[in-house]
Parts: C-alpha cells; structure tokens; sequence
C-alpha cells in the first residue's frame, strides 16, 4: 500500500443510539501517513466515530473499510489509547506487565492458534515491551505498580501498550485530556515522530492546539466536515461549537 491509498474509508456512515441520531451521513478518507485531529463540542460524536472505525459499534448505514477490511477484521492492526484506562487503578500489576497484555494481539495476529494464556509470556514479549516503555520516554517505570503513576505517567504507559501491538493505525481517545499543558506538548512532540511510521487519529477537545500537530483537522457535530490544519481559524471554531472559544496557534 503506498501512501496515496486511502487507509481508512467511511461513506454515508450514520448511526443512533435508540433513535437518538449520533452521526449523519459521514464521509471521510484518510490516507496511510496521515495526522488527523478529529474535534467537536461535547456529544458532537467524536468518540462514537472511534468505535465504529475500531469494529466496536456498527453504523444503522453506510460503508466503512479499515486497510480494505471490515473494521473487526482490522482491529488487531489498531493502537487504541482509551480516554480512560479499562482497568483498574488499584490492580496488582506493574507497568511492563500492563503493556505486555498489547502483545496478545500480536501473537493471535501471528498465530491464531497459539497459546494465548496471559502469564505466558515470551522473552520478545518482554522485549518489544521494554522497547515501547523506552519510545515513549517511561523506561524507569517498568517495575512501577500502576497505581502509583502520575496522570501524565499513566498516559505514556498507555501509549506504550498501544505501541507494543506493531500498529499500522493509531488512534488516541483524548490522550492528553487529564494533564497539565506542559505535558500535552510532550506527548503530541512524541505522536509526531510516530508519525513518521504509522497514520494517527488523535480526538483533542482543543482544535487550536492540535492544529500546530496534525495534517487535517475533522470537525464532527453529528455531521463531519475536514479542514487542512492552516485553515482552522476563529469562524470555524464559532460554526462548530456554537459559540465563541478562544484560538491559540502553536507552531512547531
């Protein structure tokens, strides 16, 4: 697949729940080596694009391909970093463990058959662990508890298990929503740089922040509409969140 091919497709793609609609007649195309921010007021349907793209949802209509597959056929080809973790803070665990449990899919994708029993690990899953810890800048946190992690911590531990899936997409759910700006800077430099090897899908509450980092911005409030990055600017923000909302650029 070159980089002209589009990765991700959705067209005409809606879906409700209970009737109530969510998204109306998405279309959108994102091609391999894109940096996508995906914005919008809260409700708007950012998160439910997320699960409909990972397989986790089904739209009531249209059509949606991930790499030429149904979306539950790509889901192991997926980093997913949730908004929050899917585990307990207080499980008995330490951070390396935490991201080994990302290599499960790896062997499943190479083995379907294998023996997938969480304990069992192998010494490149351990590697591949240690590597990821290492990318995202937590090396020293591989013995930690868990439960003793910083939100910012958390975070990086999180990317890292994404990381460890050997992702050919990855795609953040508000990764740096409980964080101070400091930190929100660092973690999107790094996003950056794994950009330069895999396409990304970042959902940011701040379309003026994300748009110092990323390609294209997708502006979702039930329905969607895509803007280049250089063209986000204060009528944009006013016609998709209804009100006035301060714009800061960052250049980088």
């Amino acid at each position: 697949m070159n980089r002209t091919d589009n990765l991700i497709e959705l067209r005409d793609v809606s879906f409700s729940y209970g009737g109530a609609p969510i998204l109306e007649n998405v279309d959108l195309q994102i091609r391999e080596g894109e940096f996508l921010g995906i914005v919008g007021p809260n409700a708007g349907g950012k998160s439910t694009l997320l699960k409909l793209i990972l397989g986790l949802l089904e739209p009531q209509s249209g059509h949606i391909r991930v790499m030429g597959k149904r979306p539950d056929e790509a889901r192991q080809l997926i980093g997913y970093v949730p908004q929050y973790p899917n585990f307990p803070r207080d499980f008995p665990i330490t951070v390396e463990q935490a991201v080994m449990i990302g290599r499960l899919g790896v062997r499943s994708r190479q083995s379907p058959l294998g023996n997938l029993y969480p304990g069992r690990y192998k010494t490149t899953d351990r590697s591949a662990a240690r590597q990821a810890l290492s990318e995202v800048e937590a090396g020293n946190l591989a013995n930690r508890q868990i439960g003793t992690l910083s939100g910012g911590q958390l975070q990086r531990m999180l990317l890292a298990r994404a990381l460890v899936v050997e992702p050919a997409i990855l795609i953040l759910d508000e990764p740096t929503a409980n964080i101070d700006q400091r930190l929100e800077s660092d973690i999107f430099d790094l996003l950056k740089r794994l950009n330069e090897r895999m396409t990304i899908l970042v959902v940011s509450h701040d379309i003026g922040f994300v748009s110092g980092y990323v390609t294209r911005v997708a502006c979702i409030n039930r329905t969607l509409v895509c803007h280049h990055a250089d063209a986000i600017d204060g009528q944009v923000i006013q016609e998709l969140y209804g009100e006035n909302v301060h714009m800061v650029v960052h250049n980088h």
